[in-house]
C-alpha cells in the first residue's frame, strides 16, 4: 500500500494524460500495485508464521533441558559446527546431562553421563546408530552398521569369527611387515630433508595399506589400493559431526559419495577373487578369505549368501573405523610417547626382554601376550585422548531417557564418550597419562568397565576391539625399537583437530631417527 500511495501523490491528473500511462485506467494500476502489495505481505505473514513454528517446535521439543533459548533460524547452530573443538564440546557436556541444540532443524540432544550413555547405546529398540548426518549418503543405509535385529545379528554371527584368535594370527603378520615398511620409508625421508615432518597423513597412509591388505589381501591391485588411498581423505572430511546436508556437487558429501563408488568397485571385485581363491581350495590371506573360508566349514549355520556387494560394504565400514579411528589412536601413541620418556624407556625395556638380540623376528600373538606394559599404555593412551568422542543414534520411537524427559522421534541423541574415559570418580587425576592405574586386575580403573567406552558398548559395539589394540601396539613396539623421535611442540600440540575423529591440530611434528640396535 506504500508503493500505492507514493505513486498517486506523485502523479498530477494533466501528466497521466499526457503520458503513454493514460492507455491504463487508473482503477487497473491500483488494484494491480494492490495485488503486488497483497502478495509480498502474504509472503512475509508465511515466512514470520513459519519461523515461529520453527522456534516453537525447537523450544518445544528442547523443554527444561540446558541449551539455547532460541536457535537461529533455518542453521542453527551450524557456524559453530564449521569450526568444532573438544574445548566447546566440554562447555556443552558441563552445561548439564542432558542438553540440545539444533542444527538445520536437526535436533539434537547430548547426552554426557555414562549412565544416559550406556542407556542409549543398549536400547537399540528406541535409537540406531546414524553415525553423523551425511553418514548413511555415504555409506550407504544398507550397510550393516545401520541395521537392527535379526538381521543385523546375522552380520555379527559370522563376522564375529574374523576377530578370533585364530584369525587375529593371519592379520598379525601382515600388520608387522606393513608398519616395517613404512618406518622404513619415513626414515629414508627423513635423512634427505634432516628435518621435522607431521605424521598425521604419513601415518593414514600406513594405516589405509595395512587395512587393505589385512582386509583384502592379494585379492585387489596395487594401483587400485593406493587410488581408495588417495581418494579417502575425502570421505574422511565429509563424516564431520555435521556437513551441508544436500549432496550437491561441490560439497564435502557429493565428493565423498564419489569417492566410496571407486572404493567399492575394487572392493566388489576383492569379494569376488576371495570367493574364486577359497573354492579352490587356497589358504586364508587375508580377512574376505576368513569369511568366506568360515562360510564354508561344517560347523557354521549362520548366512552363506552374503554378495559382494554387501561384503564390500562391510570392509568399507572397517576400512571407516580402521582408517580414522586408529590413525588417531596412534599418532597421540606416537605424542604421548615423545612427551612421556618415561613411559617410552619401559616400552622398549618391555620389547628388549621379549624380542633378545632378535628385532628382525615376525610379530606373534604370543610375543604380545609377553608384553603387559605395552598393552596397558595403549589402552591408557586410548583413554585420555579417545579417538571418538562421541557417536550419534537416531531415535526411531519416543525415547524416555530420564523421568522428566522424552527424545522426541526423528531427534539425533547423542552418548558422549570422552566425559565417561575422564571422570574422576573412576579415573583420579583424569587428564593424567598413567598406564599403571591398569596395573591392577582389581584396582579402581579395572573395576568400572562400563566406563572404558572407546570402543563403545550395546549390540553395536565396535567389533574390531582386539583387533585395533593389536595393531596400535604392534606399530608403537616396532616404532620403539627402530627408531627415536622428539617431538616439536608448538602452539598447537595440545589442541585438537575433530574431523571424523580428533587429532592433534599442528599434525603431530616429530623429528625421526634411526635407531641403533642394542
Amino acid at each position: 500500500m506504500a508503493n500505492v500511495t507514493h505513486l498517486s501523490a506523485s502523479i498530477s491528473l494533466p501528466s497521466v494524460i499526457a503520458s503513454p500511462l493514460s492507455a491504463i485506467p487508473i482503477p487497473s494500476l491500483f488494484f494491480k500495485a494492490t495485488e503486488s502489495g497483497s502478495w509480498l505481505y502474504t509472503s512475509l505473514a508465511v515466512a514470520a508464521s513459519l519461523l515461529v513454528l520453527e522456534q516453537s517446535v525447537y523450544r518445544y521439543k528442547k523443554a527444561h533441558l540446558p541449551g539455547s533459548t532460541w536457535t537461529i533460524p533455518i542453521i542453527g547452530k551450524f557456524a559453530d559446527s564449521l569450526h568444532p573443538s573438544l574445548d566447546k564440546y566440554k562447555k556443552q557436556w558441563a552445561s548439564g546431562a542432558l542438553s540440545a541444540v539444533s542444527v538445520f532443524n536437526i535436533f539434537i540432544v547430548m547426552a554426557s553421563t555414562n549412565e544416559y550413555a550406556i542407556k542409549i547405546f543398549n536400547s537399540p529398540t528406541f535409537a540406531t546408530p546414524a553415525l553423523v548426518h551425511s553418514a548413511k549418503q555415504i555409506l550407504m543405509p544398507d550397510n550393516w552398521v545401520f541395521l537392527t535385529g535379526k538381521i543385523h545379528v546375522e552380520y555379527r554371527k559370522v563376522l564375529n569369527q574374523l576377530f578370533t584368535r585364530k584369525s587375529l594370527g593371519i592379520y598379525v603378520t601382515i600388520q608387522d611387515i606393513i608398519c616395517r615398511r613404512h618406518y622404513t620409508k619415513w626414515l629414508e625421508e627423513a635423512k634427505k630433508t634432516d628435518s621435522t615432518m607431521p605424521i598425521m597423513f604419513p601415518v593414514r597412509e600406513m594405516n589405509m595399506d595395512t587395512s587393505l591388505r589385512v582386509f583384502c589381501g592379494p585379492h585387489i591391485p596395487d594401483h587400485a589400493a593406493q587410488e581408495i588411498n588417495d581418494k579417502y581423505w575425502l570421505i574422511t572430511r565429509a563424516l564431520e559431526l555435521v556437513n551441508f546436508p544436500l549432496a550437491i556437487p561441490g560439497t564435502k558429501v557429493y565428493k565423498a559419495i564419489q569417492a566410496r563408488k571407486i572404493a567399492h568397485k575394487w572392493l566388489e571385485l576383492a569379494a569376488k577373487n576371495s570367493k574364486i581363491s577359497m573354492a579352490a581350495g587356497n589358504e586364508p590371506e587375508c580377512m574376505l578369505d576368513a569369511w568366506n573360508r568360515e562360510m564354508a566349514s561344517p560347523g557354521y549355520k549362520g548366512r552363506t549368501d552374503f554378495s559382494d556387494r554387501e561384503m564390500a560394504m562391510v570392509v568399507f565400514s572397517f576400512l571407516f573405523a580402521s582408517q580414522d579411528a586408529m590413525s588417531s589412536g596412534l599418532i597421540y601413541g606416537f605424542q604421548h610417547l615423545a612427551d612421556h620418556p618415561e613411559f617410552l624407556v619401559r616400552v622398549r625395556e618391555e620389547q628388549y626382554r621379549v624380542r633378545g638380540a632378535h628385532l628382525d623376528k615376525p610379530m606373534t600373538l604370543d610375543m604380545l601376550d609377553e608384553m603387559p606394559f605395552l598393552r596397558t599404555f595403549v589402552k591408557e593412551s586410548l583413554r585420555v585422548m579417545p579417538p571418538v568422542t562421541m557417536v550419534p543414534y537416531r531415535c526411531n520411537k519416543p525415547f524416555k531417557l530420564s523421568e522428566n524427559y522424552t527424545v522426541p522421534v526423528g531427534s539425533l541423541v547423542i552418548p558422549s564418550i570422552f566425559p565417561s574415559l575422564h571422570d574422576p570418580a573412576v579415573y583420579p587425576e583424569p587428564e593424567k597419562l598413567n598406564p599403571d592405574r591398569w596395573a591392577d586386575p582389581n584396582g579402581l580403573a579395572n573395576s568400572h568397565p562400563r566406563n572404558y567406552l572407546v570402543f563403545g558398548s550395546g549390540p553395536h559395539k565396535c567389533i574390531g576391539v582386539e583387533y585395533a589394540l593389536m595393531n596400535m601396539a604392534i606399530c608403537l613396539a616396532n616404532a620403539a625399537v627402530l627408531m627415536n623421535w622428539d617431538h616439536q611442540l608448538t602452539s598447537e600440540s595440545d589442541d585438537t583437530e575433530m574431523i571424523a575423529t580428533i587429532f592433534p591440530k599442528d599434525g603431530c611434528i616429530l623429528k625421526l631417527a634411526p635407531r641403533e640396535k642394542a
